[in-house]
């Protein structure tokens, strides 16, 4: 793939004139592919650490640069207007992908692996990487570039922000055997490490520190570091009493999420996802 990133390197750093050529699409077109094969991705993980590939991205703003729009018209009733260099991806059944009927939609560009399932109505962005046996409950939405990991379960309503621009910028991850609950919002680079839970109505943010109970401490994002969610921690909502100024005369409370517990047996078995729906 080293000729393929020098290739979209050099095109996007190329004047707009310069891109309006045959061979500029041939090469967005290819590196689009691997992108929906899943063999290059916006983030990968190197001993145990996240690096996001700037290349990529620059790669999927390319399309955009470059794309005009066309009219895609699905039968008599639905009809959408969008850049041609990223059409709706047309699902086959040797993919191994449930798109359940109902108003879903994965863009070209975003790898969706074998055993996926997708509930109606979700929403898969370009860039997007879903590893197999997630499950994208309906309402949900995986943003550009975020990275899913192996059979994690999105469920309803559930928002995983997109970071295309600045190119540099780490994009959401949700590693392995993750459960985000209904209406969660995991935004601007956060990490959710294997096996975590987040209950229901979790909003997690660069900006948002996050209160370990278990273990008596306050983790936070750093100035070039994103906020991570531990291996295994139970995250819910919580508040903290704003104790100083008027805040604390009107008897404010703010927002925060709350590590209540580290998964054990018991949240095991009241997580269990059903297998036979897969």
């Amino acid at each position: 793939m080293r000729e393929l990133q020098q290739q979209i390197e050099k095109l996007t750093a190329a004047s707009a004139d310069s891109l309006q050529s045959p061979d500029t699409r041939e090469i967005f077109l290819k590196f689009r592919e691997a992108l929906t094969q899943g063999k290059i991705r916006a983030a990968s993980q190197e001993s145990g650490t996240w690096r996001t590939h700037e290349w990529v991205k620059r790669g999927i703003l390319l399309g955009f640069r470059i794309g005009t729009l066309q009219a895609f018209d699905e039968g008599s009733i639905l009809s959408f207007v969008d850049k041609d260099t990223f059409p709706p991806r047309r699902m086959k059944v040797p993919d191994g992908i449930r798109v359940v009927p109902g108003g879903s939609s994965i863009r070209e560009g975003a790898f969706v692996a074998s055993g996926v399932i997708c509930m109606p109505p979700m929403y898969i962005n370009v860039g997007a990487y879903v590893d197999e046996g997630t499950l994208v409950d309906s309402h949900a939405l995986v943003g550009s570039c975020a990275q899913i990991g192996k059979r994690v379960h999105l469920s309803a309503a559930a928002q995983i922000g997109g970071v295309l621009e600045p190119v540099n910028a780490s994009p959401v991850i949700i590693e392995d055997d993750v459960l985000i609950g209904g209406n969660c919002g995991v935004y601007e680079g956060t990490q959710v490490r294997a096996r975590a839970v987040l209950g229901a109505g979790t909003v997690l943010t660069r900006s948002t520190p996050l209160y370990d109970l278990v273990n008596e401490r306050v983790i936070r994002a750093g100035k070039d570091e994103p906020l991570i969610v531990p291996e295994n921690a139970v995250v819910v909502p919580g508040s903290r009493a704003v104790i100083k100024g008027t805040g604390k005369e009107w008897g404010i409370s703010l927002y925060t999420p709350v590590i209540v517990k580290y998964r054990d047996a018991k949240t095991d078995t009241s997580i269990e996802l059903e297998h036979l729906l897969r």
